[in-house]
C-alpha cells in the first residue's frame, strides 16, 4: 500500500515598509527596498518542493512573492489574508486610545480589536481553508501568506494552543512546513 503524506508549505511574505510600532495587519502595504535579495533567499528555500498548487493571500506583499519566486499563476484564497485589526490598523500600538486594547491584551484569541477580528477567528477561517486541503486532491500545497497565518496553521493542527502562537513567530520569508 502507497501511503502519501500531504505537504503543506506555508511562506511569510518578506520584510514590509512600515515604521516599528505600527499595526499593518490587513492593511495592503509595501515591502522593502531588499525585496528582491529577500525573494531569492525564499526561492532557495523553495527550490526542491514541487507543489501540486499554488495559493496566495490576496496582499500584495504576499502575491509579490508569490510572483518574484517563480510562481505567476498563483491563485488567491481570501483565508489567507492577516488577520484584521479593524481600526487599529496603520496606527502605532502606543498610540491606539481604545479601551478595547486592554480587552485584547488580556485575550487576544477570543478578544478582537475594534472592528476587527480575533484571533480564534484568523485560526476558524485558516483551518476551513485546511480542511479543503485534506480532502483535495494536492499532495503537495504552497502557500504565500503571514505570520498570523503561519500561527494559525500550527494551532489548528493541535502544534500548540492558541494561546502560545505568538511563541511560534516566525521570521520575514519563513518557510514552514506541515503535514497533513
Amino acid at each position: 500500500m502507497d501511503i502519501h503524506v500531504k505537504q503543506l508549505w506555508v511562506t511569510r511574505h518578506t520584510a514590509v515598509d512600515v515604521a516599528p510600532g505600527i499595526c499593518y495587519g490587513a492593511t495592503d502595504v509595501g515591502l522593502k527596498p531588499t525585496f528582491a535579495q529577500e525573494a531569492e533567499a525564499v526561492r532557495q528555500k523553495l527550490i526542491d518542493f514541487r507543489p501540486d498548487i499554488v495559493l496566495s493571500s490576496p496582499l500584495s506583499r504576499a502575491l509579490r512573492l508569490a510572483h518574484a519566486v517563480g510562481y505567476p499563476d498563483v491563485k488567491t484564497d481570501d483565508r489567507l489574508r492577516e488577520q484584521s485589526f479593524g481600526d487599529w490598523e496603520m496606527q502605532r500600538y502606543d498610540d491606539i486610545d481604545d479601551p478595547q486594547m486592554a480587552r485584547w491584551y488580556k485575550d487576544y484569541v477570543n478578544e478582537a480589536p475594534t472592528n476587527g477580528e480575533s484571533f480564534a477567528r484568523v485560526v476558524e477561517r485558516v483551518g476551513q481553508f485546511i480542511e479543503e486541503c485534506r480532502t483535495s486532491e494536492y499532495q503537495n500545497i504552497l502557500v504565500f501568506a503571514h505570520g498570523g497565518v503561519q500561527m494559525a496553521v500550527g494551532a489548528y493542527l493541535g502544534l500548540y494552543p492558541m494561546i502560545e502562537a505568538p511563541q511560534h513567530y516566525a521570521g520575514y520569508g519563513s518557510v514552514l512546513k506541515y503535514q497533513l
